[in-house]
C-alpha cells in the first residue's frame, strides 16, 4: 500500500509561486484543474488517505459477499465451524473481494467520473493515484490467495482467485461496456463465496454449494437492475448499457420478475438437496413470497407508465438484500436447531 503523508507549504512559498505563474507566458502556466487537484492532494491527512484506500474496496459489497460465505460453513460442518478455519476463510474472502473491487475502480474510473452516484469515489477525486490503486489491488489479491491457501485449502484459494480474475477481465473489461447482459454473466463472480465457504470445510465441491451458487446467480439480476432503474440516467450518461438503459421499464420489470421467481424456486430446491429443516423452509417461503410480491408490484407500476424514481425500484433493491441475508442466516441456524 502506498501511503501519502500530509505536508504543508509556507505562505511565502505559495506567494512566490503565484507571482511566477501570473507573469509566465500562457503556454508555460500550469493547468488550473491539475493545480487544484494537487493542492487538494497536499491537504489530505493520513486519515483521509487511509479512508480512501478502504473506500476503494467497496466495503458494502464485501459485507454482502461474506454473508453468503460464513453461513455455508455452518451447513457444511453441520454445526459451528472451527474458529481458526472460519476466521481464515472470512479474512481471505474479504481480501479477495477487496482486490476485485479495487481493480474495478481502476478500470471504471472514467465511468465513475461521469456518474453522480460514483463521482466521489477516491480515484475520480484524485485521492489515490491510479498506479498506487493498481498495486494495492494486486497486493490484496496475493494476500487473499496466501491466507486461503494456508488457512483453509488450495481449492478454496483457487476458486477465490478465479472469481477475482473473472470479475476483472470478463465483467469489468469485457462485458460491462458492451452488453446489457453484463449483469447476468458478470454476476457469476459474486456466486463463488458459497463455493469457497463449502470447500473450506469439506475440501470438495458438492450439490449443496452448486445450488447455493445458482441462488446467487438468479438473485443478482433483479437486485442489480432495480438499482439500475434508480440510476438509469447516470448509466446512460456514462455509456453503460444496463438493461433499464436499453429496454423499456415494462420489459425490464418482466425480466426482474422472471429472475426473482427463479431465485425463490432454486432456494426451495436446496430444502431436499441439503436436507434442510423447518427453519429454512419457513424463512424461504415467507421471504420468497415477499420478494415475488415486490417484483409484481414493480411490474404493475411499470405498466402504469411510471418511470425511474416513481417506479420505487429501491423497495425491491432493499428487500433483495434482506431476502439474501435472511436466507443465508436460516442456512446457518437450521443445522444448529437440528442438533
Amino acid at each position: 500500500m502506498v501511503v501519502a503523508l500530509p505536508f504543508s507549504i509556507s505562505k511565502d512559498t505559495v506567494s512566490n509561486q503565484t507571482t511566477h505563474v501570473a507573469t509566465a507566458p500562457a503556454s508555460q502556466r500550469p493547468d488550473p484543474v491539475e493545480t487544484k487537484v494537487e493542492q487538494e492532494e497536499c491537504q489530505l491527512s493520513t486519515r483521509d488517505v487511509v479512508g480512501a484506500y478502504v473506500a476503494l474496496t467497496k466495503p458494502r459489497i464485501i459485507e454482502l459477499l461474506l454473508v453468503t460465505t460464513l453461513p455455508v460453513m455452518f451447513l457444511a460442518s453441520h454445526s459451528v465451524p472451527k474458529l481458526g478455519l472460519a476466521i481464515a476463510t472470512m479474512v481471505g474472502g474479504l481480501f479477495a473481494a477487496a482486490s476485485a473491487n479495487v481493480f474495478n475502480c481502476v478500470i471504471d474510473v472514467d465511468i465513475d467520473e461521469k456518474m453522480r452516484r460514483t463521482r466521489r469515489r477516491p480515484l475520480p477525486r484524485h485521492q489515490v493515484p491510479r498506479r498506487s490503486a493498481l498495486i494495492y489491488g494486486i497486493v490484496l489479491g496475493i494476500i487473499a490467495t496466501i491466507i486461503l491457501g494456508f488457512g483453509a485449502n488450495w481449492l478454496s484459494a483457487v476458486l477465490a482467485l478465479f472469481a477475482n480474475l473473472f470479475y476483472v477481465f470478463v465483467y469489468s473489461m469485457l462485458l460491462k461496456r458492451r452488453t446489457w447482459q453484463n449483469t447476468i454473466w458478470g454476476g457469476i463472480a459474486g456466486c463463488f463465496p458459497p463455493l469457497i465457504g463449502w470447500t473450506a470445510v469439506t475440501g470438495r465441491v458438492g450439490w449443496e454449494p452448486l445450488v447455493l451458487f445458482l441462488i446467487v446467480f438468479w438473485w443478482t439480476p433483479p437486485h442489480t437492475w432495480a438499482l439500475s432503474f434508480r440510476y438509469r440516467e447516470d448509466y446512460e450518461a456514462a455509456g453503460v448499457p444496463m438493461l433499464p438503459v436499453v429496454k423499456g421499464a415494462p420489459e425490464v420489470a418482466v425480466q426482474i420478475l422472471i429472475y426473482t421467481c427463479a431465485t425463490v424456486a432454486t432456494s426451495l430446491v436446496l430444502w431436499p438437496v441439503a436436507g434442510m429443516g423447518w427453519v429454512y423452509g419457513v424463512v424461504t417461503i415467507f421471504s420468497g413470497a415477499i420478494f415475488i410480491f415486490e417484483a409484481i408490484q414493480l411490474l404493475h407500476r411499470a405498466y402504469a407508465g411510471l418511470r425511474d424514481a416513481l417506479l420505487k425500484p429501491m423497495r425491491l433493491f432493499h428487500w433483495s438484500n434482506t431476502y439474501l441475508s435472511l436466507l443465508f442466516l436460516a442456512i446457518a441456524v437450521d443445522p444448529l436447531i437440528a442438533l
